[in-house]
């Protein structure tokens, strides 16, 4: 618990510095937000007044300070493009994501521990070959080709799914499975290597002896401690999957924060791009903490360490 509290402590200046940077980088890459919003046929005089209004002609550390002391207090700004609290857009646009993410997780984490399994249990032979292939396709992929695959192949050729999700159930499955993939594919193959090296050990030789079948030998005896590095990397991929669905909901027009982000690029939202940043930090950050705290509850040797 001691270590874990460490962890969460130290998370406080990772989010700070994840703060600051995404704010240089907002204000020192060329362009400009105002100029931006209003077009090209305005006058300086009215680029001046909104400049001013939005408090953008102040000294970039008093607008940092000023920043800090508002996200202190939950306001992560006003939107520039749409005039409208940001917390209140992530509020909104957030539960499309966790839709998405979490359908993807299902789908990742089923695929990749059966695949895994099954590769194990029939060791370098079709299956095997089978699901190691598919496993490898996912990780070779990048995000959006395997989306617009998916989206080429079974919505549009075969007609299986819709082209674009409104953020229903079932319009969900095909963005769930382009984003999952690429993470099943890694659990798998981690799932095969771990449990094909456990069953290596000396009391798996012996649970066979005993005249168990050898199926029930990797369920009961070689699964459980195979599974430790795999459930790590299970909880860790949240960040992956995060960072993923920026593109796949783009391509599926899917209204979640990813879509968000990259709209607040486009019009050079600085408050919409810096609460999405903020907010989708914090829960990488928690998804870590939460992979720590895990490994150390099925790890009796971390609990130990500590």
């Amino acid at each position: 618990m001691k270590q874990f509290l460490k962890r969460l402590l130290g998370a406080i200046p990772v989010i700070i510095g994840v703060v600051l940077l995404i704010f240089l980088m907002l204000r020192i890459i060329p362009g400009d937000a105002v100029s931006v919003l209003l077009g090209d046929h305005v006058s300086q005089d009215t680029i001046d007044r909104l400049t001013a209004a939005m408090g953008l002609d102040k000294p970039m550390w008093q607008q940092f300070v000023s920043y800090i002391g508002n996200l202190f207090k939950g306001d992560l700004g006003i939107s520039y493009t749409y005039g409208l609290s940001v917390s209140d857009m992530i509020m909104e646009a957030f539960p499309y994501t966790v839709k998405l993410t979490a359908m993807a997780i299902v789908f990742a984490w089923a695929f990749g521990l059966l695949a895994g399994i099954i590769s194990a249990i029939y060791q370098n032979k079709l299956l095997d070959r089978l699901f190691m292939g598919l496993s490898l396709m996912g990780l070779s992929m990048p995000v959006f080709m395997t989306s617009l695959f998916l989206q080429y192949l079974l919505a549009f050729k075969l007609g299986w799914f819709s082209l674009v999700s409104d953020g229903s159930w079932p319009t969900m499955i095909l963005p769930a499975i382009a984003l999952g993939w690429n993470s099943a594919g890694s659990i798998a193959r981690m799932t095969r290597s771990s449990l094909v090296e456990v069953m290596q050990a000396d009391y798996i030789d012996t649970a066979k002896a005993k005249g168990l079948r050898y199926r029930a030998v990797i369920v009961g005896h070689g699964l459980k401690n195979a599974m430790l590095p795999v459930i790590t990397m299970m909880a860790l991929q949240l960040s992956s999957m995060l960072s993923g669905a920026v593109i796949t909901e783009s391509i599926f027009a899917i209204p979640g924060i990813g879509r968000l982000a990259t709209t607040a690029i486009t019009n050079r939202d600085m408050p919409v791009l810096q609460g999405t940043v903020i907010f989708t930090t914090i829960i990488v950050i928690a998804g870590n903490l939460l992979a720590d705290l895990l490994y150390s509850v099925l790890d009796p040797r971390i609990r130990k360490g500590q």
